[in-house]
């Protein structure tokens, strides 16, 4: 064994947690400085710290940051709670059929997986037109609910296969619909899966750029993604409010992940015990 080789794993974690801990550090250095310190010396730390850029981003007269939170938050609630019901009922349905067609549909549903948003977007926003949902929340709603259902029924039907099928045998065998023991008896098991299910699906949602911006459109609104880029005009540049809009724009997932992350590792492992 060379002298090097017990240091080199430490080494290579601290170089990775480096890479990964410098733009946090750039964001919360920029977030407390004045607006020609963040031009003149942007690693610096901030002496002294300033909250002037977050009131800055508070206060907009424009409402950037407050329109943008309302619609990122009625869009990232409304698509992981339809995702998670939807995912939950296809997924059990999924994991628990012997038919071919559930089959087809399980290699339907992960292909899915593949496909870039970019790829579809102009097919999406054609089809979105022709139903009159563009620039509306309920169309950005209704694509993030197609394009992140086969990620939903992968995780959910992955944790089913490790619930014993003889608890619903019983629940069918006391007289239970199989609607009323998914929601009695299979559904409150899948908590683990359905934290991560809404911390991925949430967290994706929430920092999605590219489809808000071309579905809403100027007319329909912005999220908080979208209201960074339009803090920033061509002929001017203020890199404070930039920075506390990005700040703002992350506290509430970040809340939402630390709510949730105690499940997060057991829903995603749960699929790989059985099944």
């Amino acid at each position: 064994m060379t002298p090097l080789r017990p240091y080199l794993r430490p080494l290579v974690a601290l170089l990775v947690t480096s890479a990964f801990f410098l733009p946090l550090y750039l964001v919360l250095a920029n977030v407390f400085k004045h607006g020609p310190d963040i031009t003149a010396s942007p690693a610096s730390p901030p002496v002294p710290p300033t909250l002037d850029n977050l009131t800055e981003a508070l206060t907009r007269p424009d409402r950037l940051f407050w329109n943008g939170l309302i619609n990122s938050v009625v869009v990232t609630l409304l698509s992981i709670v339809i995702l998670t019901v939807v995912s939950a009922m296809l997924g059990h349905y999924v994991a628990r059929t012997r038919s071919r067609f559930g089959r087809i549909a399980l290699l339907v549903l992960l292909a899915g997986l593949m496909i870039p948003p970019q790829v579809i977007l102009v097919p999406v926003t054609e089809v979105l037109d022709a139903a009159r949902l563009m620039g509306t929340i309920g169309g950005l709603v209704l694509f993030n609910v197609g394009y992140y259902v086969p990620f939903g029924v992968f995780v959910f039907s992955g944790f089913v296969r490790t619930i014993p099928v003889e608890l619903e045998e019983a629940a069918a065998m006391d007289g239970s619909s199989r609607f009323g023991t998914f929601w009695r008896i299979v559904f409150p098991l899948l908590r683990p899966a359905t934290a991560s299910v809404l911390i991925f699906l949430g967290v994706w949602i929430w920092n999605d750029f590219l489809n808000p911006l071309i579905i809403l459109g100027p007319a329909g609104g912005t999220t908080v993604t979208v209201g960074v880029y339009r803090s920033i005009g061509q002929f001017h540049r203020d890199f404070g409010g930039m920075f506390g809009l990005m700040f703002l724009a992350t506290l509430p997932i970040v809340v939402f992940y630390l709510v949730l992350q105690k499940h997060f590792v057991k829903g995603l492992t749960g699929g790989a015990v059985k099944g």
